[in-house]
């Protein structure tokens, strides 16, 4: 829709145009009736991921606008689907809406769905309305992979090679340039709006799986680091009964965080800050170096997997320390 209302609310469009309005963002064959059919290809299985976002929780208007929101709602599931290994078959969107929204807000947070899926050639499939005190969106996606092609967290081995797809830190920086304008004023114009960029409108990382399944041998465990790096290597360690060192001159620091910020501020950010969507993968040492080949400047080898199940960083000094989940971000913290 083009020059909308500012003051049209949800409750003044009511249900009936509402549900016209979100059916024109999906394939006009695949809406419409009480579910969606998809058909994943022969001998594939089925991948389904559900993400939820609360209004003040996971969002604010402060540092999110309303396509925004869309494009991170979107990249969150599309990125669990990487984590699996998995090609995106479609998405479905359940939103709680206050009844007092602007309806403008609606329109611009799908054209932000809109334009994330777009650009990963999958679409929305369904969904659900209905009135909530607190604007929420639940979204699912769903994507299929051949079953010796699936990520697991659980198959990692000691002696593998743990490979983080691009840097760390950017997002946790970008919300902070977000928060207090005048703390980003330490990078030039160009590093504060890549920054911005990263932790507004995140890539998921699905260009890596074609060249993952090229490798050989392709067994990867893994999963995305949403929740921050230091939480991704825990939890694929804790599922896969194994150890793991990372070395502190291997962290994936981007360029910019270590040129402004001191060296234990930059650490914590890569190790914590979450929100990075990067993929953490366990591979054969010969498999890691041709993704990291592959993957130019972007992906780099952070450390291995052990026995045991000790997790810890190695510091430039020599000293270990461990790894914590409770420095990450914890819903009920």
């Amino acid at each position: 829709m083009e020059n909308l209302d500012p003051n049209l609310t949800i409750a003044m469009l009511g249900e009936q145009q509402l549900l016209q309005f979100l059916q024109r963002f999906s394939p006009p064959d695949v809406v419409g009736d009480d579910g969606a059919i998809l058909m994943p290809q022969p001998g594939h299985v089925l991948v389904v991921t559900t993400d939820m976002l609360v209004d003040g929780i996971h969002f604010c208007n402060r540092t999110t606008s309303p396509g925004d929101v869309g494009w991170r709602s979107a990249a969150a599931n599309l990125s669990d689907l990487a984590a699996m290994g998995a090609t995106p078959l479609g998405l479905t969107i359940s939103l709680g809406l206050p009844a007092s929204l602007p309806f403008v807000w609606l329109d611009q947070f799908y054209q932000g769905v809109a334009d994330c899926l777009q650009t990963y050639g999958t679409a929305i499939v369904g969904g659900d309305v209905s009135r909530s005190p607190v604007l929420t969106v639940s979204m699912t996606a769903l994507g299929e992979v051949l079953p010796h092609e699936q990520i697991l967290r659980s198959t990692a081995q000691p002696g593998d090679a743990i490979v983080v797809t691009g840097p760390h830190g950017a997002s946790r920086a970008g919300l902070e340039i977000l928060l207090q304008p005048e703390w980003g004023q330490k990078f030039s114009p160009a590093e504060r709006l890549a920054l911005k960029q990263v932790h507004q409108r995140p890539r998921p990382r699905l260009d890596v799986l074609p060249i993952l399944r090229q490798l050989t041998p392709h067994r990867a465990a893994g999963m995305d680091s949403s929740d921050g790096l230091a939480d991704a290597i825990l939890q694929i360690c804790r599922a896969s009964g194994v150890g793991a060192e990372i070395q502190e001159s291997y962290l994936p620091l981007p360029a910019s965080l270590q040129k402004v910020l001191p060296p234990h501020q930059a650490i914590e950010w890569t190790l914590y800050g979450g929100e990075d969507f990067e993929l953490v993968l366990c591979l054969s040492p010969s498999a890691a170096q041709t993704l990291v080949e592959e993957l130019n400047s972007t992906a780099m080898v952070v450390g291995h997997i052990m026995a045991g199940n000790e997790v810890s960083l190695r510091r430039l000094d020599g000293v270990k320390h461990p790894l914590s989940l409770q420095q990450g971000y914890q819903h009920f913290g």
